[in-house]
């Protein structure tokens, strides 16, 4: 099983992430505009990944990801962005994808972050 919060203003973008990553193999989804909501999701039910967008009309992406890991320990993200210069802390448990992102390198990176190689 494989819960994803998305934190993404532009409901329609959210959505087309949501279908992509179920495609992939999550299972569950919940959805935030902005930080404050992203964290009360979180609190809702542990994600096992987080997908943010950096910019949001209310907090941030990255903050909101360093929030939620506080509370529930590490958990790896994604961080799907127009602006990937404004997160300038990467680590192994985040990776950066700029917009437009093709939805394969979605899938491959979260199949990268959850679902581990892919052997052939």
């Amino acid at each position: 099983m494989c819960h994803v919060v998305i934190i993404e203003e532009d409901f329609l973008l959210a959505d087309h992430i949501a279908l992509v990553l179920e495609g992939a193999g999550a299972v569950s989804f919940a959805q935030a505009t902005d930080e404050t909501g992203a964290v009360e999701a979180a609190r809702g039910q542990r994600p096992d990944l987080i997908v943010a967008e950096m910019r949001l009309a209310s907090g941030s992406g990255r903050t909101a990801i360093g929030r939620i890991r506080d509370e529930h320990g590490a958990i790896p993200a994604i961080i799907v962005t127009g602006t990937p210069d404004a997160y300038d802390g990467q680590d192994d448990a985040t990776i950066v994808l700029t917009k437009p992102v093709a939805d394969g390198d979605l899938v491959d990176t979260f199949h990268r972050m959850i679902a581990g190689p892919t052997v052939t």
